[in-house]
């Protein structure tokens, strides 16, 4: 609860400060100060179980260890993402203080999202997620690429926003109590009911969207790419992995007794996704679009969560966050500064910047999932959720398959950076690199490095 409205009040705050201050940096000390404030109450609530506000919410929302410890991860990565990549913010136009106020709100609905109890709540929080996106996604004004990425994600998320409410609707009337409570849908072992099997349906296919899992992945590529640098790194990571632990609540909480019923359905889209993702990468020149692509092939490995169902998962799931998010936001921040998006404009960025490269080589390596990184750590626990399950054994072979192929493309910038010279005729590749965002840099990779080594030191709060 204490996310829920600090995130909603630091937004209002934000979107005052944008009508009465002229300021553009201003916003950016706000919000990190907003954002650290924040994780501190969330840790006093997840350490403690109790909010410094209490409302009667009618069991709408729960709050446990499990939910708490996401939330927290998801404000640590956005903190980094702050310090990252929040002067970029102020780069993309004269709306400083309110691009700042739209990502608090997305923060809102990802902890609404986190902590939904009734399908309604999931619906209320998607929204307050995607609504500010589509702004944030047009937030380039000047750029034809930014506006029709923001048109065509506006387009697709109401389309498959429809498709949810139907979804919810059919639960609604297909289950014997009557309740959009997940936990009290009141299904047996027995066979879904033509209205169940059509909503759950519904709302696979609602939600693989908003993961941007094959066959419902078209608008990532091209949104991803025409959305602001800055934003898509926001969007392929926070808001993603919000999308999947809402994901996993939903369908172990309200449907995981129906689990034999769907999981082939499950098995198809992860399959599918972890080829189509991984294949398409690797004919990417722009590394901003074979970003996007990975984000893909990467959903494909979060989807092993809902796959098992089982506790392993959760822990995998929560690390995978951590991890895909902290080499993500890492590798974007470095892009950001990039003049040249291509493969090409990485070569011999080791010479003349080597922090940077050192840097980028560790959030590559991570994306990758080599050993004693957190990329290796969260993908060998979603490998091992999934061979408790028996008869999929073919799976776990088709991933580390796609691991490997990912290897190719990532591995292509490594080989730009370090053993390609570069033929630009100016005298840097990048530009305005502090020694602040260096450090922050480091701190990232090193984070990513400590939770390789020790995984625990993050599942760990899950049994608080």
């Amino acid at each position: 609860m204490n996310t829920i409205l600090l995130t909603a009040f630091l937004g209002i705050v934000l979107m005052m400060i944008g009508a009465f201050s002229k300021s553009k940096t201003l916003p950016r000390f706000v919000a990190i100060g907003g954002i650290i404030v924040i994780l501190i109450a969330n840790m006093v609530e997840l350490l403690s179980q109790e909010s410094f506000f209490t409302f009667n919410v009618k069991n709408m929302l729960t709050f446990n260890s499990f939910n708490l410890a996401f939330i927290g991860v998801a404000l640590l990565c956005t903190l980094i993402y702050f310090l990252l990549s929040g002067s970029a913010i102020e780069k993309v136009g004269s709306y400083v203080a309110e691009y700042f106020a739209l990502l608090f709100f997305v923060l809102c609905g990802v902890a609404i999202s986190a902590t939904f109890n009734t399908l309604l709540m999931l619906f209320i929080g998607i929204e307050i997620i995607s609504i500010p996106l589509y702004i944030l996604t047009g937030s380039d004004k000047r750029n034809l690429k930014s506006n029709e990425a923001a048109l065509k994600y506006f387009l697709m998320g109401a389309f498959s926003t429809g498709i949810m409410l139907m979804g919810i609707a059919f639960i609604y009337g297909g289950n014997d109590q009557a309740t959009f409570y997940i936990s009290q849908l009141g299904f047996g072992v027995g066979k879904m009911s033509p209205l169940i099997a059509i909503g759950l349906v519904f709302l696979l296919i609602s939600m693989s969207f908003k993961v941007s899992a094959v066959p419902f992945h078209f608008w990532t590529p091209d949104v991803y790419d025409g959305a602001p640098t800055v934003f898509t790194s926001f969007m392929a990571t926070i808001v993603k992995a919000a999308g999947f632990f809402a994901f996993l609540r939903l369908f172990d909480n309200g449907f995981g007794v129906l689990q034999p019923q769907w999981q082939k359905l499950i098995v198809l889209i992860t399959a599918a996704t972890l080829v189509l993702g991984n294949l398409t990468a690797v004919f990417q020149q722009s590394v901003k679009r074979m970003l996007a692509y990975s984000s893909i092939a990467q959903a494909g490995f979060m989807l092993f969560a809902l796959f098992a169902l089982n506790e392993k998962a959760k822990e995998g799931l929560i690390l995978y966050a951590a991890a895909y998010s902290l080499a993500t936001i890492g590798i974007f921040a470095i892009l950001i500064k990039m003049k040249d998006y291509t493969i090409d404009g990485f070569n011999g960025l080791a010479k003349k910047q080597p922090v940077l490269a050192v840097t980028g080589l560790v959030f590559l390596l991570s994306l990758t999932g080599v050993p004693l990184t957190a990329g290796f750590q969260s993908k060998f626990y979603m490998l091992m959720a999934a061979a408790e399950v028996a008869s999929y054994t073919w799976l776990i072979i088709l991933a580390v398959l796609c691991a490997a192929i990912s290897a190719y493309y990532y591995f292509k910038i490594i080989q730009a950076i370090f053993f390609k010279e570069s033929s630009s005729a100016e005298g840097d590749l990048t530009e305005n690199i502090t020694p602040a965002f260096k450090l922050m840099l480091i701190i990232t990779a090193v984070l990513i490095i400590l939770l390789g080594v020790m995984p625990g030191l993050l599942t760990d709060w899950l049994y608080y």
